[in-house]
């Protein structure tokens, strides 16, 4: 996933919360711009074996980054992925997890702080948190006070993604939507498309979010009548929905799925497979009218984390301005690295469906956390409305 500067627009965004996936750019304008990295010091000597295990959402790091950090360091990584914030987070309150670093969208990262599953970051041992755009930082502070335990992986957004040249098909002489949602909630176009395939994300509070935000609600309500209502709209195009997925990349790249209820970076790694693999398949990142749902993901330390000195280590070499510009070129994710922002490719920093501009981002939702009493009402809203054909 990559990142770049925060448009003024975000200065109006209020982050409570954010989660698979949570908001905001840098701190001025929409196209990245150079800054000058801070110093790099040397991290404070590690008394752990040399050992890490890493756990992060599948498709979210650049190819190099855990071997060259192995290499540089002599410490020894295994890393395993999830599918969603529902089995990180069960995975954490279980306890004894056995994982030194996971990466928690904010949705589910402000409980999890006040539910002391995380460890406070040392930051005398990462020197490069100075690297951080402080006004993303400042977005973050609503869900982490003090910026004590979370350091930003990445940001994008959850919205629609087509496969272009078969959506038109489908659709015949019905025109495309002035909003883009209609795509994925409303039955005058799902009836049409589910013929080519309508992929959604496999979790409730990927899904449920959103169709809130559709029927004109608050997309993080807490309020089960919110939830019972975006099931009861969700059920009329239950019979359309093709897929429920975590291989969103793969379904769209390969032609599985001609429209797509998702993130937008897995969108654009999807296009950009498309072209390495000589496929016909045009995938297109679109922009709702009434905004996407913009998320943060973010390294954390497990409280009971058998390695936090490692841990440590690993996140001060990710706030490297290559290192972290090397996961915004590979996955089309903002970061959250300003020193980072002057090695962004120009295609990536130019991408307005990765780097949105001021206009759009004004429209992006905020992400805000969920209580638990809320996640289990959702949870049982989509397991329904899953079930249900």
């Amino acid at each position: 996933m990559n990142r770049k500067t925060l448009a003024l627009a975000l200065l109006v965004l209020a982050v409570t919360a954010c989660g698979e996936k949570e908001t905001a750019p840098s701190s001025a304008v929409v196209a990245p711009s150079a800054t000058a990295a801070a110093p790099t010091l040397p991290a404070a000597t590690s008394t752990e074996e040399k050992i890490l295990n890493i756990y992060n959402w599948a498709d979210y790091i650049s190819a190099n980054m855990v071997a060259d950090f192995e290499k540089e360091t002599g410490i020894k990584v295994n890393y395993q992925t999830f599918e969603n914030n529902e089995g990180l987070h069960a995975k954490l309150v279980a306890g004894n997890s056995g994982f030194d670093l996971v990466v928690p969208g904010a949705v589910f990262a402000k409980s999890q702080i006040d539910g002391g599953l995380l460890m406070k970051l040392d930051k005398s041992r990462i020197p490069n948190l100075g690297n951080l755009d402080p006004v993303i930082m400042s977005k973050l502070a609503s869900v982490d006070a003090g910026n004590d335990y979370l350091v930003p992986w990445a940001w994008s957004y959850t919205t629609v993604g087509i496969n272009k040249g078969k959506v038109v098909k489908a659709l015949g002489s019905t025109p495309m939507p002035d909003n883009a949602w209609d795509l994925v909630f409303n039955p005058t176009y799902t009836a049409k498309l589910k013929s080519c395939g309508i992929a959604y994300l496999d979790s409730p509070t990927e899904i449920i979010p959103p169709a809130m935000h559709y029927l004109g609600r608050s997309a993080y309500s807490n309020a089960p009548a919110d939830h019972k209502a975006a099931g009861e709209m969700l059920a009329k195009v239950r019979p359309d929905i093709r897929i429920f997925t975590s291989t969103m990349i793969d379904d769209l790249a390969g032609g599985k799925a001609c429209v797509a209820l998702g993130w937008a970076g897995d969108m654009n790694i999807a296009h950009n497979r498309a072209i390495e693999n000589k496929s016909t398949n045009d995938i297109e990142v679109l922009l709702p009218k009434t905004g996407g749902l913009i998320f943060f993901d973010s390294l954390a330390i497990p409280k009971d984390a058998k390695h936090p000195q490692n841990a440590a280590a690993f996140i001060d070499y990710f706030l490297r301005p290559e290192v972290s510009a090397s996961l915004t070129n590979e996955l089309s994710y903002a970061t959250a690295n300003k020193a980072a922002l002057a090695k962004v490719t120009p295609e990536i920093a130019q991408n307005k469906t990765v780097f949105v501009d001021a206009e759009v981002m004004a429209k992006m939702v905020s992400p805000s956390s969920f209580s638990n009493e809320a996640r289990e009402s959702m949870s049982n809203v989509y397991t329904l409305f899953k079930k249900s054909k």
